[in-house]
Formats: structure tokens, C-alpha cells, sequence
């Protein structure tokens, strides 16, 4: 029978998340077996892997948000607006409402420290940024504006990004105040979007 809970859902992932989550912040990722993470959940190993096929994924559990916001950026932009201020606009709406995927939630210095002391997480992150610039130029393929540079400026936008963001994980890492380490990260990411209108668009 299944254990307490264990009925398959948003509702059960979530609490999986929520329980590794909690081990990973207190002991460290590559500290917390996947058991470990089933035992606090209620839930089985079986069950853990099937909502989290990868052990890195319980903390980096993101990326099917990130891979919306790149689509509807794309996707559901008004008339007359381009995927470069679409982009930005995203980008910066996530930042005003200190999303998770903006690099200044609350709760964001452990999360970076945990992943900072993780290689194996440190690369997972590596392959998510991968997945999403080829979600990218997928996205652009065929666009106009973009003839064929759709991957070339879906490497620029994804790299930058990434810059700006470990930058901000570094800077909060070593005690920044956060909310002025908020207005750097905006004022960075405003010079990413000059950059890449000035150099690819």
C-alpha cells in the first residue's frame, strides 16, 4: 500500500520539493540522500523519482517556469512589441515581484550557498541553462526580425542573464544588503538588454 500521502499530484510534489528543500538548506545537498528526502515527504523513493527524476531537480525545480516565461515572451507579446522588450519586461516584472527565478526572492542567500558548495548541482544549473537556450532559438526559429541568428542571440540572452544572476548569488552570498544588491541586479540587467539591442537586433 502506499505510505501516508502518497497519492500521485501537484500537491504531493509539492510537498517533496518543500521537504528536500529543507534538508538541503540545513545539511547540504550532496549530505541528503533521496530516502532521506522520502522519509521527511511521508512518501516512497519510487514515488520521489517519479515527480523528480533527478536528484538535482528536487532543489532546481524552476525550470519548467523559466521555459514559460521564455515562451510567453515570444509567444503572447503585443502588437508591435519586439522579443528583445518583451524579454525585458519579463525579466524585470520577475525581479519587482521577487519571484524564484529572479535571484532576489527571500530565501535566495541559502538556496546560492547550497548550490555554490554543490558541484553536481552547479552543473545540473549548467545543463538547465542549455535546455533553455535551445527552448530559445526553438522559439525564434522563423522569426523575421531574427533571420537566422535566432540561436546566436538565444546564447547572448541566456548567457547574460546567467551573468547578471551569479553575480547577484555572489554578491548576496558575501553579505550584500539586499535591496541594494536588488537595484544593482535591475541596473544590471537594464545594461544587458542596451547591449543586446545594440549588438544583435
Amino acid at each position: 500500500m502506499p505510505r501516508t500521502g502518497e497519492r500521485g499530484g501537484p500537491q504531493t510534489r509539492a510537498k517533496i520539493s518543500q521537504a528536500a528543500t529543507r534538508l538541503f538548506l540545513e545539511r547540504g545537498f550532496d549530505a541528503v540522500t533521496v530516502a532521506e528526502v522520502a522519509r521527511e515527504a511521508g512518501v516512497s523513493s519510487v514515488t520521489v523519482f517519479k515527480h523528480f527524476p533527478r536528484k538535482e531537480d528536487l532543489l532546481l525545480d524552476r525550470q519548467v517556469d523559466a521555459a514559460d516565461v521564455l515562451r510567453s515572451a515570444v509567444r503572447d507579446r503585443a502588437p508591435g512589441v519586439d522579443v528583445l522588450e518583451s524579454l525585458r519586461e519579463a525579466t524585470l516584472r520577475l525581479l519587482d515581484e521577487r519571484h524564484g527565478l529572479s535571484g532576489v526572492a527571500d530565501g535566495a542567500i541559502p538556496f546560492f550557498r547550497t548550490v555554490a558548495a554543490s558541484p553536481a548541482l552547479i552543473a545540473r544549473v549548467r545543463e538547465i541553462g542549455a535546455d533553455l537556450q535551445r527552448l530559445l532559438a526553438d522559439e525564434l526559429a522563423g522569426d523575421r526580425d531574427f533571420d537566422d541568428d535566432g540561436p546566436l542571440f538565444a546564447a547572448f540572452f541566456i548567457a547574460g542573464y546567467a551573468t547578471v544572476l551569479v553575480q547577484t548569488a555572489s554578491w548576496l552570498i558575501d553579505g550584500g544588503e539586499p535591496d541594494v544588491v536588488a537595484a544593482d541586479h535591475r541596473e544590471r540587467l537594464e545594461r544587458l538588454f542596451v547591449a543586446l539591442r545594440s549588438g544583435v537586433v
